[in-house]
């Protein structure tokens, strides 16, 4: 082979090699962006799920089961009306005293969810909630930081407060 023909093929190869890197780019790029968006939809199919597990348990009356929803741990906060509550134990004891029976607790609805993944293994969910209870309505706003932990999506940081007059819920 001259060594003019073997320029020419060595040219043509670096072309090849080029163009299969640059194909390989526009095939893995998107699908980096795509993992992402997968993560997040997967992420806040996840977290609404809890939520709604949430509202079903509260609406049964079981505080408990409502309360497997936060982060079994001493590092959990809570921040309301009362101030801010330290501890999944103390969160419980606040929800006992604040809700001693089904009556008091009422029907509990989550509306106008807004779930933002922060980063694979956390979230941000910002949302109203709604009581209908025998002592009149009652209604908020509230913002959750989630954690993705081995038991799955938790709730370590929960800030809700009251709106007065607040609107019944039109849905998630």
């Amino acid at each position: 082979m001259s060594i003019e023909r073997q320029r020419v093929v060595g040219r043509a190869g670096k072309l090849v090699l080029l163009f299969a890197a640059a194909t390989l780019l526009t095939v893995v790029m998107p699908t980096r962006g795509t993992t992402s968006a997968q993560a997040a939809t997967s992420a806040g199919t996840a977290i609404r799920k809890l939520l709604n597990e949430q509202v079903s348990a509260w609406n049964r009356g079981d505080v408990d089961e409502f309360l497997t929803g936060y982060w079994n741990s001493e590092q959990t906060v809570f921040a309301g009306s009362q101030g801010i509550t330290r501890g999944w134990q103390g969160l419980r004891e606040r929800y006992r005293r604040s809700y001693p029976d089904q009556r008091a607790m009422g029907t509990l609805a989550f509306s106008e969810l807004e779930v933002t993944l922060l980063c694979p293994d956390a979230s941000l969910v910002l949302g109203k909630w709604h009581l209908d209870r025998e002592s009149g309505p009652i209604g908020g706003v509230f913002s959750l930081v989630l954690r993705q932990l081995p038991e799955g999506w938790r709730i370590i940081a929960d800030h809700t407060s009251v709106v007065p007059d607040a609107a019944p819920p039109r849905g998630n």
